[in-house]
């Protein structure tokens, strides 16, 4: 492959940020979960009338329509591009969000939120990492994986004040309205920008590195089959399922400490979560992939414990760092991953291969966190959830070590490849 240096390429990179920064409209089911919880202890005509242990249902099938999808996302994206993939993206989010924004039956919320918005999300977030990597050479595998995925995680910061204010102007379903074609827009005009580079001419030198990164790329049913893949499918397992468990938690962690300004643990925990995709991606260019995997891990442990204590009695400022540190440790899941299997499997084949690795952050959070509230409703605490949440990432850092000295050279970016970026 050919690591021209064009003025496209960095505009790659910006339109996949932004994609991914509208598609994190995910992070905002909080703000709509409580307009539509406020709906049903209000009752009368036109109101939902929703079981409250149903309320956070659409969101949870959206993340695992989100997770499996991807898999159908990548191979589009391989097939077709970058620019197909991520329309079809926006697309399934706008008329998720315009069929929801029309009823309050739990059913359409299910399909419009859950199954269409799901695989909007799925669709847009295969399409934009892949078309920028292909931009740069493999030394800065990691720095563009973190930037491009790093949009997800900032989403929050605006997306949370913003549906907000929206409710609080217009109502649910208008805002729904509004989000979905808003989105659906933002996100086709920027898929406009998600080129692939020009294949370089037979017989050059970058036309030799393309043909052996063609040569060495694998499919999905053979990486399938492979000790490594399901490794790295239970490291990510847990690594992003503990993760998800505290953010989706982290607002009633705080809200005894904070009140009503609760919801800055939830917006500083979105700035740690963009920072550590950013810094881990780079980290992992310099240090390697699965060195780099072990120390977050490892850390990320280590707060899970930190958390007992400081959840329990700590005050604001204690809960805050805590959010940021441990929302920084998920976030280098989600650009080490993506780098580890363009490294392990090239770029060929690369959409459908990390969709499927993927998988492994939805089943995680689905199952990280309904144990967790299982365990809280009967204990009546985090604790118990915290430590087997750091039990679990010690295992997986474990696991990291083991894979890394198990198959030398692999996700360490090669040492010749610094000669070759520009």
């Amino acid at each position: 492959m050919a690591w021209t240096s064009t003025p496209n390429r960095w505009t790659v990179v910006a339109a996949g940020t932004g994609i991914n920064m509208a598609l994190g409209v995910l992070y905002a089911w909080s703000i709509f979960k409580a307009a539509i919880q406020a709906s049903v202890a209000e009752g009368g005509t036109g109101g939902f009338d929703w079981s409250i242990a149903a309320l956070n249902d659409p969101y949870a099938l959206a993340c695992l329509v989100f997770a499996f999808s991807m898999i159908l996302g990548g191979r589009i994206q391989d097939r077709f591009g970058p620019r197909v993939t991520a329309l079809l993206g926006g697309l399934l989010v706008g008329a998720g969000f315009v069929i929801v924004s029309q009823t309050t039956a739990y059913a359409w919320w299910l399909l419009g939120f859950g199954a269409l918005a799901g695989a909007g999300f799925g669709f847009g977030y295969s399409a934009a990492t892949p078309a920028a990597l292909k931009w740069f050479p493999p030394v800065k595998t990691g720095l563009i994986a973190g930037i491009v995925v790093s949009g997800f995680g900032l989403a929050p910061v605006y997306i949370a004040p913003l549906s907000s204010w929206l409710l609080g102007a217009y109502g649910i379903h208008t805002s729904m309205m509004i989000l979905g074609i808003g989105f659906a827009a933002l996100v086709g005009l920027l898929a406009t920008r998600l080129i692939n580079p020009t294949l370089p001419a037979a017989g050059s030198t970058a036309a030799a590195e393309g043909a052996a990164d063609r040569e060495s790329a694998a499919g999905l049913s053979a990486i399938m089959r492979t000790g490594r893949f399901w490794a790295l499918w239970t490291i990510y397992f847990v690594g992003a399922g503990a993760g998800l468990m505290v953010i989706g938690s982290v607002a009633g962690m705080a809200r005894s400490a904070m009140g009503e300004m609760a919801f800055l643990a939830v917006a500083i925990m979105a700035v740690g979560n963009a920072a550590g995709r950013v810094v881990a991606g780079i980290v992992s260019d310099r240090m390697g992939r699965l060195r780099t995997l072990a120390l977050m891990l490892t850390a990320q442990a280590v707060l899970m414990l930190v958390a007992i204590p400081v959840v329990g009695r700590g005050g604001p400022v204690a809960l805050v760092l805590l959010a940021t540190f441990i929302g920084f440790c998920y976030g280098s899941n989600l650009s080490i991953f993506p780098a580890v299997t363009k490294d392990c499997w090239g770029l060929e084949t690369f959409g459908a291969n990390y969709g499927a690795l993927f998988t492994a952050w939805g089943v995680g959070g689905f199952v990280m966190g309904r144990a967790s509230e299982m365990i809280t409703a009967k204990t009546g605490s985090f604790t118990l959830s915290f430590v087997l949440a750091g039990a679990l990432l010690a295992v997986a850092a474990g696991l990291t070590l083991v894979l890394r000295f198990s198959e030398s050279g692999i996700v360490v970016p090669p040492a010749d490849s610094r000669q070759t970026a520009r």
